[in-house]
């Protein structure tokens, strides 16, 4: 950066950076989308990413205002400790006016230095669902989330059920918590040519017509119980689902329920595909915009989120969402989505029907849900998060 631009400087803003640099799923999303609008909003100011490893992930370069901060010497070496404790010498030395975490914990001791701190808690949910995690784990997420609850200036919740969490859990006042949605890749509010949906069903060989499934092939996101809807009405369904999500223990519970029962034709791995795995605009979520577009309907069925940004990016493609009607996901879903208890596979089934067969539903519910959208435009969101950096600054 020049000289006469650092006078036109008015903040150093920093960032934990490891979820934006390192992380391909919902968290690094939301850092990718938040930082990026911030910039793009804001350039008034200079932006500090703190990455513990050097990565190709997050792309900078347009941002002149943007900077890449890594550990130094041996803390190289010790990059988990740097993020967690170490770096805080670094952002007293680098000026830094206000640091936000952007993923549950800010480093330890930073409230010693006067610099002011904002943590985002996206969920609770090694709280909710403690047998879900190694216990170790379960342990070491709430040393952190208490650490960065107790000792934040601000907590941000991406969403009010989120704000509800710590409440009951950490017992922590509501008014130090600012409920601050979270937008989505802005890629997911353009819609795509005839041409180039065209060119994506092709290279991934999508069926003419299928409902599309979006998450990491774990318990809490309740894929087993889709199955089980489509088992019932297979034989009246024209379409199938395409999952894309990554898993173990829980994955292949699905695929010996699928194998027993005969879906193998009715539920697609597309994340299993050979070609696909290293495919860098399949693994970087480039190719996700023109695949949900192409998608009947969004299934997300979860039994519990922080906020389910699957479903934002579902509104803004313009294709009608099945969603569960507990957790935050009603707020995602506004007045738009189809909403089903998840737990009854019934009602599941008949929420996949109606996608198909009720073509005025389906028209409405994409108009209602592009609407719904708007409140979560990337701008929109940046502007919340900066309100909540003026209120302690």
């Amino acid at each position: 950066m020049m000289r006469d631009e650092l006078k036109t400087i008015q903040m150093n803003i920093a960032y934990d950076a490891k979820r934006a640099y390192h992380n391909f799923t919902g968290l690094g999303h939301y850092s990718r989308t938040l930082i990026t609008s911030m910039a793009t909003l804001y350039p008034q100011h200079r932006y500090c990413l703190y990455n513990p490893k050097p990565s190709a992930l997050f792309n900078i370069q347009q941002y002149p205002h943007i900077i890449e901060k890594n550990p130094a010497g041996i803390l190289k070496l010790l990059s988990s400790a740097w993020r967690s404790k170490f770096i805080v010498p670094d952002l007293v030395r680098d000026g830094i006016n206000l640091y936000h975490g952007l993923s549950h914990e800010i480093p330890f001791g930073i409230q010693k230095t006067g610099i002011p701190s904002v943590v985002t808690i996206h969920d609770l949910i090694h709280e909710r669902y403690p047998e879900q995690y190694n216990p170790i784990d379960v342990r070491t997420y709430t040393k952190k989330y208490v650490n960065a609850c107790k000792n934040s200036n601000v907590i941000i919740a991406i969403s009010s059920q989120t704000k509800e969490d710590i409440i009951d859990y950490y017992g922590i006042a509501p008014d130090k918590i600012a409920v601050c949605y979270q937008s989505c890749n802005p890629a997911f509010t353009i819609q795509l040519s005839t041409e180039e949906k065209q060119r994506i069903q092709l290279k991934y060989g999508l069926p003419e017509q299928f409902y599309l499934s979006v998450g990491s092939l774990i318990e809490r996101k309740n894929l087993l119980n889709v199955c089980k809807a489509i088992n019932l009405v297979k034989h009246r369904l024209d379409r199938p689902l395409v999952v894309i999500g990554n898993g173990k223990a829980y994955k292949k519970k699905l695929q010996e329920y699928i194998a027993a029962n005969g879906l193998e034709k009715w539920v697609i791995f597309l994340s299993e595909n050979p070609a696909f795995k290293n495919d860098v605009d399949f693994t970087t979520g480039k190719d996700l915009p023109a695949i949900y577009q192409l998608a009947t309907a969004m299934v997300y069925t979860s039994v519990f989120e922080g906020f389910g940004i699957p479903v934002l990016e579902a509104l803004f493609s313009k294709i009608p969402v099945i969603t569960s009607n507990v957790s935050c996901l009603p707020e995602a879903g506004g007045d738009a989505a189809l909403y089903v208890n998840p737990y009854e596979p019934e009602a599941i089934a008949d929420a996949l029907l109606t996608v198909a067969t009720n073509e005025p539903l389906c028209r409405d519910s994409i108009e209602k849900g592009w609407q719904h959208a708007q409140n979560f435009l990337p701008g929109t969101c940046a502007e919340k998060v900066m309100e909540v950096y003026k209120s302690i600054l």
